[in-house]
């Protein structure tokens, strides 16, 4: 097999090689005027029917019977089929298509007609080789399959599977009405370093650099909020980022090492307005996108249009552990419970985050529909507001979606010296071994000395809303160079 796979290539660059003596070489061309997609074509026939069109894309399929011949040509848009005849393109021209193989760009201008079984082709008058390809495609029954070879490979898988062309057209439909939403709710869009000297923002461990100019060493950024928290500050009422972050962390059906994440803040609200925008913003991207606010995921509709749950973390400890965390008075308290629960703790965690790690092994996967898990414990909201009525809480909420958290915002905490004592804390946990924990970020406590106003703000993770509006099952399938361990290691 390895043998006559080695031999249609080197019959492929003899081709090459031919073309390019008879003074055909297709790299050489610079342009080919396009007029219509397969599908343009195909919805509009009975405009287009007798008219000439000029399509281009890779041919995928050839049969060639005698004097005439027929292939299909796959575009951005689908495919469609091509009549080529030899007394319409010329003996010459007609002698080189035959020689070509599936997997060339070629580009056809011809008049627009249905075959005799109803196919809507175009007829050739003229057939330009506009790129040679010199590798093969995978079998057209059996496709490309192999998972790892396909994110390795996307530019063949895109070609090989309609779907997966069909998913990333649709993630870039989803930013692209995200925008809208945001730019119609007056919102501005920036950019912000991915640099950095602090890496804060979230819980997470950065991928570390070094900047030889500045003899400095470098973090990537794991968030887009201490930036976005000081246009705030500096007048910008509402301001949101889409932008790639880096977070040194494992690879499973649910996270890459680097991922897309949009953020927004908006100043004189604050969670509840938060959640107001959040819901107003999957309903317009669901109906903008699939065309209804009912989204098949696995075996679930997940349904946009109702109001979405909104329940505090204790309530739904409650609900779904049997623990009342009200009656918890001490971390003592809380690790016999967690022990009970057979839920694991490390011995730097307090009361507040063993609330969270039950809430994470006995409540996100009951929460399928979109739901609001409201008032998370201070332990791990350093930079949220405080509950006025009780301070060991605060006014942060996660999102969820099957299972999954969705976004995460908060009521942003502006004081600037309840920050400073949170920075302190979150730097201890960092000494006792914590290594997604924050360190002080002075710039940032400078701005907020200079006065942020009352603001709420959140992180949406684009790619796992992806997944919910396409139906796929991981991360990988929804980003296009996902990262991958390198063959040689």
């Amino acid at each position: 097999m390895e043998q006559n796979l080695n031999e249609i290539l080197r019959l492929r660059r003899e081709k090459l090689a031919a073309l390019q003596e008879a003074g055909r070489d297709p790299f050489v061309i610079t342009k080919f005027d396009q007029t219509h997609h397969s599908t343009d074509i195909k919805e509009n026939y009975d405009a287009l029917e007798g008219k000439t069109v000029s399509i281009a894309g890779r041919m995928m399929f050839k049969r060639v019977m005698g004097k005439a011949s027929f292939c299909n040509v796959q575009d951005l848009k689908g495919s469609i089929q091509a009549y080529v005849a030899r007394d319409s393109i010329g003996v010459e021209d007609y002698a080189y298509f035959k020689k070509y193989d599936v997997g060339d760009i070629i580009g056809i201008t011809g008049e627009v007609f249905k075959t005799k079984t109803g196919e809507i082709s175009v007829h050739a008058a003229q057939v330009t080789l506009l790129s040679k390809s010199l590798q093969t495609l995978p079998e057209k029954y059996h496709g490309l399959t192999d998972t790892d070879t396909r994110y390795r490979q996307r530019y063949t898988d895109l070609i090989m599977n309609s779907e997966v062309k069909d998913t990333f057209v649709k993630r870039s439909r989803i930013i692209s009405a995200i925008r809208r939403f945001l730019d119609e709710q007056g919102f501005m869009e920036v950019e912000t370093p991915m640099l950095v000297q602090n890496a804060g923002g979230a819980a997470a461990r950065p991928f570390e650099t070094h900047f030889n100019a500045l003899d400095e060493d470098l973090k990537l950024r794991i968030s887009l909020e201490l930036y976005l928290k000081r246009l705030i500050v500096g007048g910008l009422e509402r301001v949101y980022e889409i932008g790639r972050v880096f977070r040194n962390e494992g690879l499973d059906t649910r996270h890459n090492p680097e991922f897309t994440l949009m953020e927004l803040y908006q100043a004189y609200t604050d969670y509840h307005g938060m959640m107001d925008l959040t819901e107003a913003m999957y309903r317009r991207v669901a109906q903008e996108v699939n065309g209804s606010m009912q989204v098949k995921y696995g075996e679930h509709i997940i349904d946009f249009e109702k109001p979405f749950a909104r329940i505090t973390m204790v309530d739904a400890v409650k609900q779904y552990a049997g623990v009342d965390w009200n009656e918890v008075k001490t971390t003592a308290d809380a690790r016999a419970i967690a022990d009970k629960l057979h839920v694991e703790y490390e011995d730097r965690h307090q009361k507040g985050d063993i609330l969270s790690l039950i809430f994470e092994e006995y409540v996100e996967e009951h929460l399928i529909q979109p739901t609001f898990v409201m008032d998370h414990p201070i332990e791990i909201s350093p930079l949220t507001k405080k509950k006025p009525d009780n301070p060991a809480y605060v006014e942060r909420f996660e999102m969820f979606i099957n299972g999954w958290e969705m976004a995460n915002a908060y009521s942003e905490l502006n004081d600037p010296i309840d920050q400073r004592e949170r920075f302190k804390a979150q730097e201890a946990m960092l000494a006792a071994g914590d290594e997604e924990a924050n360190t002080t970020d002075e710039d940032f406590l400078n701005a907020l000395e200079i006065g942020m106003p009352p603001t709420g703000g959140i992180g949406y993770g684009i790619d796992r809303l992806v997944m919910i509006m396409t139906d796929s099952p991981a991360i990988r399938d929804v980003l296009l160079f996902p990262t991958m361990k390198s063959l040689d290691k």
